[in-house]
């Protein structure tokens, strides 16, 4: 959410950058929040006027009851009652109009940043950078589920009979190889400094408003019936929302924390549910980095971010890219973002793994994070956030880039350890 202060002195700005993310249409919104801004200001004055006034008659009202002059102290206590009446109309219609004015508000997106490249969509997306050699091996790669076939490592069908399409069952070396690139991530980003945490996996109806748009709410989010209560999309959601309403010290940031989760997802829209792979599925699991900083920092932490995912992937043996990601495929939160996408050695094509955001103090004004400086004023704090990794998804980019002509998978030097010194993994 934007500070309504931009839309009272320089309406024009926000309409152009409506139009920059293609979503002209909530220029009508502008036009509205300030007529209702325009008109809640002027029912405070009202009501405040009303108060003063209020205040006053009530000492005159003292001072004729102490000069035993009744009639006069009853007349202007009528006087006062039907002021309080009024007053209480009046406070009234600013709350409702308070809250028209928010709900319009959460929907005009963050004002992006300067450079963001200009498209549609996704296909619009710019390539910055290239780390690794992509390479095309000289056998045949399979589909990612005939590789984890063949360790006896996926079961689609039971879970299809369990819980339907989008669900899965890992099982043996892929499993523990599921498991080894999380505890990996974890202790990753513990070594830059990160805070592990683990979440609540499901939070409240107003935390969601708070972490996301409307229109992401309802396409991604899994709702507990007869609760107000969510299952997460991601850890994000509910290690940002930990800090819902909270004034912190400046002394206190930046707060960098690394979350394991599983994530929930309706997955609703073009894409669909993969019926044979597990590339989009309902039920994943994560580990997330999140930053809550001072505004002069966030630019700073998004590099840093976006850089910790390469040199992750890097050690990993996977070639990687980023990709900036253009207007029109930011959500409406997003000051910028960009995606580290991953080599397919089959696909010979990269695809998503991690995306790196910077929401500026959209998401903290949603949520109300403030900060208080060392001269007692307070500021909303920025907030960012970045897949660290997720699998199952990024087992894919793993077993391709790590498969031998044998069929076996080389294991790095670094997730051995997690992986009880296993230099491979032989085919089963």
């Amino acid at each position: 959410m934007i500070d309504i202060q931009l839309i009272r002195e320089n309406p024009e700005l926000v309409k152009e950058n409506n139009r920059k993310k293609f979503q002209e249409q909530k220029n009508t919104l502008v036009d509205e929040v300030r007529e209702k801004d325009v008109l809640l200001r002027e029912t405070q004055t009202k009501a405040d006027k009303l108060k003063s006034e209020r205040n006053k008659i009530s000492e005159q009202i003292g001072i004729f009851m102490q000069d035993k002059k009744m009639s006069d102290a009853e007349a202007l206590k009528n006087k006062v009652a039907e002021m309080k009446s009024e007053i209480d109309l009046l406070e009234e219609k600013e709350k409702v109009l308070r809250e028209e004015i928010k709900n319009k508000m959460m929907m005009i997106p963050n004002i992006i940043a300067e450079d963001v490249p200009i498209g549609e969509d996704d296909s619009k997306n710019v390539e910055e950078a290239r780390f690794g050699e992509p390479i095309i091996p000289d056998f045949e790669i399979p589909y990612h589920s005939d590789i984890m076939a063949r360790f006896n490592g996926l079961d689609k069908d039971a879970a299809g009979r369990v819980s339907g399409n989008g669900f899965y069952y890992l099982m043996g070396d892929i499993a523990r190889l599921h498991s080894a690139v999380l505890a990996y991530a974890r202790d990753f980003m513990i070594d830059k400094g990160f805070t592990y945490c683990i979440p609540p996996f499901m939070i409240h109806g107003d935390a969601v408003d708070g972490v996301m748009s409307f229109e992401e709410k309802d396409a991604m989010m899994y709702k507990i019936e007869g609760e107000d209560l969510y299952l997460i999309g991601t850890s994000e959601h509910s290690m940002i929302a930990k800090f819902k309403d909270q004034i912190l010290k400046e002394s206190e940031l930046p707060i960098t924390m690394t979350s394991y989760s599983p994530c929930f997802r309706k997955e609703v829209g073009a894409h669909g549910i993969e019926e044979r792979g597990v590339y989009r599925i309902h039920q994943f699991e994560k580990q997330e980095m999140v930053v809550i900083c001072k505004p002069e920092e966030s630019d700073a932490w998004y590099e840093k971010m976006w850089n910790y995912s390469v040199e992750l992937f890097r050690s990993l043996n996977i070639p990687v890219r980023k990709l900036v990601c253009c207007s029109g495929d930011l959500a409406d939160l997003k000051y910028r973002s960009c995606d580290i996408e991953a080599w397919s050695p089959r696909q010979q094509k990269y695809f998503e793994v991690c995306s790196c955001s910077n929401l500026t103090d959209a998401q903290a004004r949603r949520l109300g994070i403030r900060y208080k400086k060392e001269n007692g004023e307070k500021e909303f704090a920025h907030t960012l956030n970045n897949t660290v990794i997720a699998p199952p998804r990024m087992l894919i980019a793993f077993l391709e880039n790590n498969l031998n002509s044998d069929g076996s998978v080389n294991i790095p030097e670094v997730l051995r350890t997690y992986m009880g010194g296993k230099e491979r993994m032989e085919v089963k």
